[in-house]
């Protein structure tokens, strides 16, 4: 009788030791586990920050970035290294201190986006609003887009004006074949005598040669 007494309990302590081990093991391993994760999620961290750093500087992904959430257009941008057309741009705003300085390289990659002359954009802002110097207060209206009797259509960035007048010039004008300033002229401004062609095509030709010159 004794003997199968003791057994017992010999017997519940070395189940309660196993129980017991076996939780210490669990926890271990547990711990490990999470270690793992925890170092698998900072090394996934870090390669998302590296990307993030990457390509923060490219203004392609950035431009891509914004306008997908306007149904960005399905071509992209072309924009060629040593291509000296942005740089043309940047030169003329900056030599006329307008608002748009700091666009420039936007205003050109969009431009290529909807097949636009890349002067364009950038020639009637200069006949609209001597380059954005002339706009209804927080506007960022310098092309004149909208406006009309009623009041004025007022955007909340430069860059948000850039990309509507840029796909309004697209749609209805450049796809119904107003492809010249002078055809152009006849739905933008109806009521011109001409002057607001001549303007544009002016402000287009000294951005390409080079204002001043």
């Amino acid at each position: 009788m004794k003997g199968n007494r003791i057994f017992k309990i010999a017997g519940g302590i070395l189940s309660a030791f196993s129980f017991l081990l076996a939780g210490v093991i669990l926890v271990f391993w547990e711990g490990k586990l999470l270690t793992r994760i925890s170092s698998s999620q900072r090394r996934e961290n870090f390669a998302l920050n590296a990307d993030v750093k990457e390509t923060r500087g490219s203004f392609s992904n950035f431009l891509y970035a914004n306008l997908a959430k306007k149904e960005a257009p399905r071509w992209q941008a072309k924009v060629v290294f040593g291509d000296a057309r942005p740089i043309l741009i940047r030169q003329y705003l900056e030599y006329y201190h307008s608002p748009l300085l700091p666009y420039a390289d936007f205003i050109f990659a969009v431009s290529q986006m909807y097949g636009l002359d890349y002067r364009l954009l950038v020639a009637i802002a200069q006949q609209e609003s001597n380059l954005c110097k002339k706009i209804p207060p927080e506007s960022h209206n310098c092309w004149g887009w909208g406006i009309h009797s009623r009041g004025t259509l007022k955007f909340s960035s430069y860059p948000e004006a850039i990309e509507a007048v840029a796909r309004g010039l697209k749609e209805e004008y450049i796809d119904k074949g107003l492809t010249t300033p002078e055809q152009i002229m006849k739905k933008y401004t109806p009521l011109s005598n001409g002057s607001w062609a001549a303007g544009v095509r002016q402000f287009m030709e000294e951005i390409e040669q080079g204002p001043g010159r």
